[in-house]
């Protein structure tokens, strides 16, 4: 068996808190860190995150897309600063930003700005009235403003990794990549995706999977392909040069 890699973050988007459970207690030791999303908080996803946390030892991601007025955004941020969590997701705009750095100081909590969601192109983008640009363009200068406002790091597809890692501001900032698909895994709902050994190569710290593992008949078994897709890209990188950090026992 495969030891775990914390640049796999595995998303638990399921049914119900007993259901991701049970999916990480069959992924054991082969994980070290959970995403846990806005479609798993209304059935307990912050007992969720807690209980693996708390009691298993592993790494939470907490991704709630937060966008509101910087007072609202402060006070939520603060609230669930205290839970003890790895990463929590806002929105890239700088108010947002700003604001969820505010809620939480002093805490070890990575604040991770939201670029363009990777269920987007640039036909979106119009629909929602953005301005004009490519993709690429707008997640790069999205990143740079999120940097600039205090983001400890940013979301962004695979696709746009490799510009946002050159920018002089991602310096030690981290970049996690959802929409990744192991080579021949259906798409679902996302449109700018990569395989895991192309998110780690084009300059990724973490890569987020969900549907390839927990709807595969052996989740087990997709896992430990990722993650030696995962070794296979540049010798086993991870940021900033280390080797991959190892599981707490589940």
């Amino acid at each position: 068996m495969r030891q775990a890699d914390d640049r796999l973050i595995v998303a638990l988007d399921m049914p119900d808190v007993i259901a991701a459970l049970d999916l990480a207690r069959r992924l054991g030791d082969r994980v070290s860190f959970y995403k846990i999303g806005l479609g798993m908080l209304s059935g307990g996803g912050l007992a969720l995150a807690n209980e693996l946390k708390q009691e298993h030892g592993k790494r939470i991601f907490l991704d709630m897309k937060l966008f509101d007025i910087a007072a609202t955004v402060e006070a939520a941020v603060r609230g669930l600063a205290r839970f003890d969590l790895d990463f929590l997701t806002v929105h890239g705009d700088p108010h947002v930003v700003r604001a969820a750095r505010q809620g939480a100081a002093g805490k070890d909590l990575k604040i991770l700005a939201v670029t363009v969601l990777t269920s987007l192109e640039r036909p979106d983008l119009d629909d929602a009235l953005i301005r004009a640009g490519t993709v690429a363009e707008i997640v790069a200068e999205r990143a740079e403003r999120a940097f600039a406002a205090g983001a400890d790091g940013v979301i962004c597809s695979a696709r746009e990794a490799a510009r946002v890692r050159a920018l002089p501001s991602a310096a030690g900032k981290l970049i996690v990549t959802p929409g990744v698909r192991p080579a021949g895994a259906d798409r679902g709902d996302q449109k700018r995706t990569a395989t895991p050994a192309e998110a780690i190569a084009g300059g990724a710290d973490h890569i987020v999977v969900g549907r390839p593992v927990w709807a595969a008949n052996d989740p087990a078994a997709a896992v430990e392909a990722i993650l030696a897709e995962m070794a296979s890209a540049q010798g086993g990188r991870t940021k900033g040069g280390a080797r991959p950090q190892q599981a707490g026992v589940m």
